[in-house]
């Protein structure tokens, strides 16, 4: 297998937004696609309900049972106590009744038979449009303030601020108070702010004393601006409010910034957070809901408790907004009485705000079901020793331990892909450049190929991988085959690669060649390859080549799930990111390999 870091983001794809405006409720959304299957009982990651997952489930030992011992929510602290059980789940509505945890899975499975016809009809009974007076927002003075003339703030739920002197109808936002679980205008839903809002958006903030603003949205999406860039880079005064911006942390889904926001006269400065998740694609919603729940997660914990209302916006402040308001809320239930009511929480949102929740009924669904089988993994590094070590006690009654549990669920509650999924690697034309029919990148992850190489196509068995702070800051591939090496190298200047990580021996029995020169210059279609110099130390030859810089690891014989020394696979790692910041710029499924990320991680902590 083969590792490339890439300094550039060039995805084939951009999957992208939805605009919360007329999108139908189907739109968007692959029925088949997200969810696990369903057996008859399975076990749920949650304080309050557990059953159990059948073996006759798993096709082997190496696939996945799910763990009844860790909370909905709570980290690999893993203390195991558990709440009563809840006999009458709660529920808002007569037709719509909560639904318990552990019946989840099957509920949405049920819910996704006949093209989701289940979820069709349940989203289709949601009123649609106006249901409540919006006078304020209609007046002439104030639709200026409105991004979109059919989402605006009804009279009853909309935030009021305090009247500037002398300007008419200076209290008027496009903003709605929303009600959490068991916590009254716990949130604000509203509108990405306009060049004419970014004053008003700044005084809600001050006023309603917000410790945190949540961005779903890019200001920019498939050419068309959806929210104005209402924060500074450095230091900017909005009127009488000033706001700098302290620190920016960039992760590969999201970014915080960190803001000290000043009210002249006010003799106070308060911090303030923006949680900006930039992993939402153009169209549609994400392939997955891990980026966005572990956002979510992120969001609850720097929030303080005693701070105002949480400000959530993404364009219009219906859709992406009320989708994570949903999932805060439902999992805020779950934890605390093991039912979700997504149905009656939906419809209690849409009586404070106009169409809340669009065209991600059915992502929502998935995403509190994929908390609710996994749970939350992180683990604060100080109790990483000790979390692992738990994590690896067998358990005399299952023979099994917490990390082989863990494994079983990542295997569970991962999409098999489909052909469709895949149908660029498996056009006839590009069947001889995959080594295994099994292991083939799927079409939302291909790194197209841009350099021109006579009749070759622009397809190579790869896939872009994101990073914990870089979207898209890995190439996967396969070691290249004898008629691929002309476009492993076309990859590889593409995309700007600084870094090339080998971890497996050449064997041009197993048509693993050498596909880099010893000497002098090589020439691989357009492109020339020249060898500069090579060192070997312990496990790892590293080769400088012209263009870019190359490693071998020799610690890792093919016969072995998992290299022989962390210490030496650290280096490696260490070595590739030394190269990274000069330069600016397969697979693995085995239990022991997943043990192995942990453990090289501690290797990295008693080292620092």
């Amino acid at each position: 297998m083969t590792v490339m870091v890439n300094s550039m983001d060039k995805s084939y794809t951009e999957q992208g937004t939805n605009c919360d405006e007329a999108f139908s409720f189907m739109d968007t959304h692959n029925l088949n696609g997200r969810t696990v299957s369903s057996p008859s009982s399975f076990t749920m990651k949650t304080n309050t309900l557990s059953t159990t997952v059948p073996n006759s489930y798993y096709p082997d030992e190496n696939q996945t049972m799910v763990s009844d011992t860790s909370s909905l929510v709570q980290s690999h602290t893993h203390s195991y106590k558990k709440r009563e059980a809840v006999d009458v789940p709660y529920q808002t509505g007569q037709l719509h009744p909560a639904i318990r945890v552990a019946d989840l899975l099957q509920h949405i499975t049920q819910m996704k038979c006949a093209e989701g016809y289940g979820f069709k009809e349940e989203y289709e009974s949601f009123f649609e449009g106006q249901s409540a007076p919006w006078d304020s927002a209609k007046k002439d003075e104030n639709r200026m303030k409105n991004r979109y003339g059919n989402i605006i703030a009804y009279d009853h739920s909309r935030v009021r601020l305090q009247a500037l002197e002398g300007e008419q109808s200076s209290d008027y936002i496009n903003a709605n108070y929303i009600d959490g679980y068991h916590r009254p205008n716990h949130y604000i839903a509203t509108q990405g702010p306009m060049q004419e809002t970014v004053f008003d958006f700044w005084r809600m903030v001050w006023q309603e004393n917000t410790a945190s603003i949540v961005m779903v949205t890019n200001l920019v999406e498939v050419g068309r601006v959806k929210c104005c860039k209402y924060w500074p880079d450095d230091t900017e005064i909005y009127r009488d409010m000033k706001v700098t911006l302290i620190e920016t942390q960039l992760l590969s889904e999201y970014v915080i910034r960190t803001f000290a926001v000043e009210k002249r006269g006010a003799h106070e400065i308060r911090e303030i957070r923006q949680f900006h998740f930039t992993g939402w694609p153009d169209h549609g919603v994400p392939y997955h809901a891990t980026g966005l729940l572990g956002f979510i997660r992120r969001v609850k914990a720097k929030t303080p408790a005693n701070a105002g209302p949480l400000v959530v916006h993404c364009s219009a402040g219906a859709g992406r907004t009320g989708c994570f308001i949903v999932i805060d809320i439902m999992l805020d239930m779950a934890e605390r009485e093991g039912v979700v009511d997504i149905y009656n929480c939906v419809r209690e949102l849409r009586s404070r705000r106009v169409n809340m929740v669009q065209t991600e009924y059915v992502f929502i669904h998935d995403a509190i079901l994929e908390a609710c089988l996994c749970g939350d993994t992180t683990i604060p590094a100080n109790q990483l020793r000790s979390v692992y070590y738990d994590m690896n006690r067998l358990d005399p009654q299952t023979n099994s331990s917490q990390i082989k549990e863990e494994f079983r669920t990542l295997n569970m509650v991962t999409p098999t892909l489909r052909v469709e999924d895949c149908s660029i690697a498996l056009l006839p034309r590009n069947h001889e450049k995959n080594r295994c029919m099994d292991v083939l990148p799927p079409d939302r992850c291909l790194p197209f190929l841009i350099t021109i190489d006579g009749e070759s196509s622009n397809y190579i068995n790869a896939a872009l991988m994101d990073s914990y702070k870089q979207p898209s800051a890995f190439i996967v591939t396969q070691h290249p085959l004898p008629n691929t090496v002309k476009d492993f190298w076309r990859l590889v200047l593409d995309y700007h690669c600084t870094s090339i990580v080998m971890l497996n021996d050449v064997d041009p029995a197993q048509l693993c060649p050498q596909y880099w020169p010893e000497n002098g210059v090589h020439r691989h279609g357009p492109i020339q390859v020249e060898f500069v110099s090579a060192d070997l130390e312990e496990d790892i030859i590293s080769r400088i080549f012209r263009i870019y810089n190359a490693a071998r690891f020799l610690g890792w014989p093919m016969y072995r799930d998992t290299p022989v020394s962390k210490r030496s696979f650290l280096k490696l790692i260490r070595q590739v990111e030394k190269w990274q910041e000069e330069y600016d710029g397969g697979e693995g499924r085995t239990v022991d390999q997943y043990k192995f990320c942990y453990e090289v991680a501690l290797e990295y902590l008693n080292s620092g």
